[in-house]
C-alpha cells in the first residue's frame, strides 16, 4: 500500500469528510517543491492555496517560529505581547494608514466575521435596522453562517439553509445593480478586487468606484477581502493599492504568516472606533508564534525585493501562457493579476486538466469548469515557471487529444 493509500484509509476512520479523498500525500517542502511519501518530488504552483507564497520550509520563517515557541508561546489577548503590537503597527505601515487599528483572527473567515460585526456595530450606531450587507456574486468570504452567507455561491449554501437573509448580492461586474442594492439600512459592502474561488476574476473598476460611492452616500463601511490576494499576490502589498478607491475595513489572512493560522481585520477611519472592550473576541487571535512568523513573511519580502522579482516572474509566466493560448486548441484566455492567474478554457475540461498536470507532479488546481488557477510562490524561479509551462502544456495537448477520441468513439 502506498503512502497515499495508508493515510487515506487512516483518514476515512477519524477525519470528517469536509474534504474529497486526497490526490497526494505530503510529508515535506522545500521552495516551490514538496515530496510525497514516495519520495517523488512535485512543483508546487498552488501553495497551499495562495499561502506559502515565500515557498515551503523558508529559513527566515522557520527561525522565527522556532524561536518565538521556545520564548512564548501564548498568554490570551487579557494581555499583551511585542509580537501582536509589532505586527500591527507593521501592518498600519504597509497598508498605508497611520491610524490604522488591527484585530487579529485565526484565518480569513474568522477575520472576515470581525469584519461584518465591525461593520454590523458602526451601522447601528447610526440606527438599528442598518444592519445589511451587500456582496458580488460569485464571491467567496469564508465558511462561517455570516461569511458563508456573504459567500456569492448559492450552491454553498444549500447546505445550511436557512440562512439569516441580511446579504444582497448583486452581479459581480454590473455596477448600477450595486448602487441600487445599497441603502440607509446597508452597514457594508464587501468585495474582493480579484475574486479568488471565484475563477480568479477582477473586478471591473467601475464596480470598486461604485462601492466606493454607495458606501460614502449611505454610511456604510467598504470592506476589501484582500485574504487571497494580499501580502504580494496580485503585486503591490494588497490589491486595493493598484486599485481607484480606499476601503475602510481590510481583512487578510493565507500568505501572512507563510502557513502559519493567522488572519487579521484592518480598519481606518471611523471604522477604528467600532469595537469596544467585550463586543469581539478570540483566544488564539495575535498568538505570539504567528505574529513572529507574520514579521518574518514581512522582513523577508521588504529585505530580498520579493515584490519586485513576483512582478518579473509574473511577466514571464503570463507571456508562457498566453503563447499557450496561441498554440493549444484549449486555451482561449489569461486573466488575474500579479501571481494570481487563471487560464480560460474553451471548453469545461479544467479538471481533466488538473489531473493532466498531477499526473506529471505539477499542482494547479481547477477553480471553475473553464479555469485552471495557478498562484505560485512569489519566490518562484524562472526555470520553475518555465518548467510549469511546459508541463501545463503537455497537459493541455493530452486532454484534447483524449477528449477528441471520445468525440469520435
Amino acid at each position: 500500500m502506498s503512502h497515499l493509500d495508508d493515510l487515506q484509509v487512516r483518514a476515512d476512520s477519524r477525519i470528517m469528510t469536509t474534504y474529497p479523498p486526497g490526490k497526494a500525500a505530503f510529508v515535506r517542502g522545500q521552495g516551490t517543491v514538496l515530496f510525497d511519501g514516495d519520495g517523488n518530488a512535485w512543483l508546487d504552483f498552488l501553495c497551499g492555496l495562495a499561502v506559502t507564497s515565500l515557498g515551503h520550509a523558508h529559513p527566515a520563517v522557520t527561525e522565527a517560529v522556532a524561536r518565538q515557541a521556545g520564548t512564548l508561546v501564548h498568554t490570551s489577548n487579557l494581555y499583551l505581547t511585542e509580537p501582536a503590537i509589532e505586527l500591527g503597527e507593521r501592518l498600519a505601515r504597509i497598508c498605508g494608514w497611520e491610524e490604522a487599528n488591527v484585530f487579529f483572527a485565526q484565518c480569513g473567515a474568522t477575520a472576515n466575521e470581525a469584519a461584518i460585526k465591525l461593520a454590523r456595530k458602526h451601522g447601528k450606531r447610526q440606527h438599528d435596522d442598518k444592519v445589511r450587507v451587500v456582496a458580488l456574486e460569485g464571491s467567496f468570504h469564508g465558511r462561517t453562517l455570516a461569511t458563508l452567507e456573504a459567500t456569492g455561491q448559492p450552491a454553498k449554501h444549500v447546505p445550511f439553509a436557512p440562512l439569516a437573509g441580511f446579504v444582497d448580492h448583486v452581479p459581480y461586474d454590473d455596477p448600477a445593480a450595486l448602487l441600487g442594492a445599497v441603502t440607509d439600512d446597508t452597514c457594508a459592502v464587501i468585495l474582493e478586487i480579484v475574486q479568488g474561488e471565484g475563477g480568479v476574476r477582477p473586478v471591473p473598476d467601475e464596480v470598486l468606484l461604485a462601492a466606493r460611492e454607495a458606501c460614502d452616500v449611505h454610511g456604510a463601511l467598504l470592506i476589501v477581502d484582500e485574504v487571497q490576494t494580499g501580502i504580494g499576490r496580485t503585486g503591490p502589498w494588497f490589491a486595493f493599492q493598484d486599485a481607484p478607491i480606499e476601503p475602510d475595513v481590510v481583512t487578510v489572512a493565507k500568505a501572512l504568516a507563510n502557513g502559519m493560522p493567522i488572519g487579521a481585520c484592518i480598519a481606518r477611519g471611523p471604522a477604528t472606533k467600532g469595537f469596544e472592550p467585550g463586543d469581539h473576541a478570540t483566544t488564539f487571535g495575535g498568538n505570539p508564534v504567528t505574529c513572529a512568523a507574520a514579521l518574518a513573511v514581512l522582513d523577508t519580502i521588504e529585505r530580498d525585493g520579493v515584490l519586485q522579482t513576483a512582478a518579473t516572474r509574473s511577466q514571464r509566466l503570463v507571456a508562457g501562457l498566453q503563447d499557450l493560448v496561441a498554440t493549444s486548441e484549449l486555451a482561449t484566455g489569461v486573466r488575474g493579476k500579479g501571481l494570481l492567474l487563471g487560464l480560460e478554457l474553451g471548453t469545461p475540461v479544467a479538471p481533466e486538466v488538473e489531473a493532466a498536470c498531477r499526473d506529471a507532479r505539477l499542482l494547479v488546481n481547477a477553480v471553475g469548469p473553464d479555469v485552471i488557477r495557478l498562484a505560485p510562490p512569489l519566490s518562484v524561479s524562472r526555470q520553475e515557471v518555465d518548467q510549469a509551462l511546459t508541463t501545463l502544456g503537455e497537459a493541455l495537448r493530452t486532454v484534447a487529444a483524449t477528449s477528441t477520441s471520445l468525440e469520435h468513439a
